[in-house]
């Protein structure tokens, strides 16, 4: 009994010490983790402070938080960044216009057609009318069917959320249909149709509004100069130009390249940019064949009957371009230049895609200006690795360009030329030599074939061009029955212009 009592106590004692030694154990567990929680957490603090701070620099190379070398500089760098940061002046936080409180008629969807500045306007008119019927815009679809196959999505190209939040005072604008409306479209609950080119704002609300009221939503599949250019009230022509000249910002990705693009052509001083609209699509439509030989001309040819839309298929190039409705050929835009005493040092910046017949067609350009450049010389290849094969991404860094070139001439009145004409005009009137093409070919041809001499032919430039760049706001023309021919509201938008006197 004695024994076993003994053997008792003595299995109770080893037990005892057992668990106090576990318990000792798991003691030093708990504090150790416990500690490396503190840490990890003050690190974590720490780490959040400086991230808030300094961005993506505590990702790139900051010092271990676990070191006595990274708490100090960390510690110094929380002096230093808080001087800092007293040193700053506050930034006024950005103030969004009010948000328009209307009765929504409906919801307007839109398809633009043709190029970036077609498009451009379009999405400018397209605002105005939305705004005037009371309905909800949907951000408008690009073309991606046009000759230049660009896959580009409005957001590719424009600044969407300052599109949307610029315009909120005006118009609702959703980057998609609401869930519930969007079904009813997936059900084919909805009227899609062409307008009818240049009509006035009464067509809209009496044609399209009710369409609208109808089905909901209406989706106009053509968009391109569906606005009348005069007699539509102030408020509407107003608001096309706010929308051109504020709401559409190019991406921030555009708009710094753009301004790559700028530094590096100050840098070398004064810059002229030449729209040259010498490219083949423009060639095969206006069938304009000046120059080329005989398989060109046949491919070109090919090109025009290809695509169906282009109504006009049997073109007398010669009579076309005596009646100045061809692109100036670059041979001609040379002489002209030259004529017209532009500096043969001056950095020609050309605004256009590739240049149809290459080398050969740029030939007498770059022997009258050898500081012919384009995005593709001045930039890295990594530069523009984004924006290659998206045409509409690569004209508005043209766009950018041109807007603050010393000089713009373009060589043929398409639209980008009318767009940056009218942008230029709003910047303050800047110098944009328009060219009388119908008087440059005759001249052309008369210097070409010696009836005129170098000296009569380049004074018959001046005097011809004399009045050709920006001066005072003059009101557009208005040609009853020929809307068309009217001046283009977006080249001389002068509802919205200073004068001069007042810049």
């Amino acid at each position: 009994m004695g024994l076993k009592a003994a053997t008792f106590g003595g299995d109770r004692l080893e037990k005892l010490r057992n668990s106090g030694m576990v318990s000792r154990s798991r003691m030093k567990l708990w504090m150790i983790r416990a500690t490396t929680s503190v840490l990890l957490w003050t690190c974590l603090v720490q780490l959040t402070a400086l991230g808030e701070t300094w961005g993506p620099r505590v990702l790139k190379g900051w010092p271990s938080c676990f070191s006595q070398e990274s708490a100090t500089a960390g510690r110094v760098g929380d002096v230093a960044t808080a001087l800092d940061v007293r040193s700053l002046p506050e930034l006024p936080p950005r103030v969004l216009p009010p948000k328009r409180v209307y009765k929504n008629n409906g919801y307007l969807m839109v398809s633009c057609n043709g190029g970036l500045n077609q498009m451009r306007a379009a999405i400018c008119d397209m605002v105005a009318i939305a705004r005037h019927l009371n309905v909800t815009l949907i951000v408008p679809e690009l073309d991606k069917a046009s000759f230049w196959n660009d896959p580009s999505e409005f957001q590719d190209i424009f600044d969407v959320d300052h599109f949307i939040t610029s315009l909120r005072d005006e118009v609702r604008i959703l980057k998609e249909l609401p869930p519930r409306v969007k079904r009813r479209v997936e059900l084919g609950m909805i009227y899609t149709m062409a307008p009818i080119s240049w009509s006035d704002i009464s067509y809209y609300q009496n044609q399209i509004l009710p369409l609208i009221q109808k089905y909901k939503v209406v989706h106009l599949n053509r968009t391109d100069a569906r606005l009348a250019n005069n007699a539509l009230p102030m408020e509407i022509q107003k608001l096309r130009c706010r929308v051109n000249f504020g709401a559409l910002r190019f991406t921030p990705q555009i708009e710094e390249l753009g301004r790559k693009v700028i530094k590096i052509l100050r840098q070398n001083g004064t810059f002229i940019v030449l729209h040259l609209r010498y490219e083949m699509d423009m060639l095969a439509f206006s069938g304009c064949t000046q120059g080329f030989n005989k398989e060109e001309v046949e491919e070109l040819t090919r090109m025009r009957y290809a695509y169906p839309w282009w109504k006009e298929k049997i073109i007398n190039s010669d009579l076309k371009r005596k009646d100045g409705l061809c692109p100036l050929t670059p041979e001609e835009t040379a002489l002209t230049l030259r004529a017209l005493d532009i500096d043969h040092n001056i950095q020609v910046y050309i605004a256009a895609g590739e240049i149809y017949g290459g080398k050969r067609r740029m030939a007498s350009l770059r022997a009258a200006y050898p500081n012919v450049v384009r995005k593709e010389t001045l930039l890295e290849p990594s530069d523009l690795r984004f924006f290659q094969n998206h045409s509409s991404q690569m004209a508005a860094l043209d766009y950018l360009v041109s807007l603050e070139s010393d000089i713009f001439v373009p060589t043929y009145d398409g639209n980008m030329a009318k767009v940056v004409e009218g942008h230029r005009r709003y910047l303050g009137y800047k110098k944009t030599i328009l060219l009388d093409r119908r008087l440059l070919v005759n001249l052309v041809d008369q210097h070409n074939s010696g009836s005129l001499t170098w000296n009569e032919f380049s004074t018959a430039v001046k005097e011809a061009h004399a009045e050709c760049c920006m001066g005072n706001p003059t009101k557009r023309s208005v040609i009853p029955d020929r809307p068309k021919e009217e001046d283009y509201f977006y080249s001389n938008p002068w509802e919205c212009l200073k004068p001069l006197d007042e810049g």
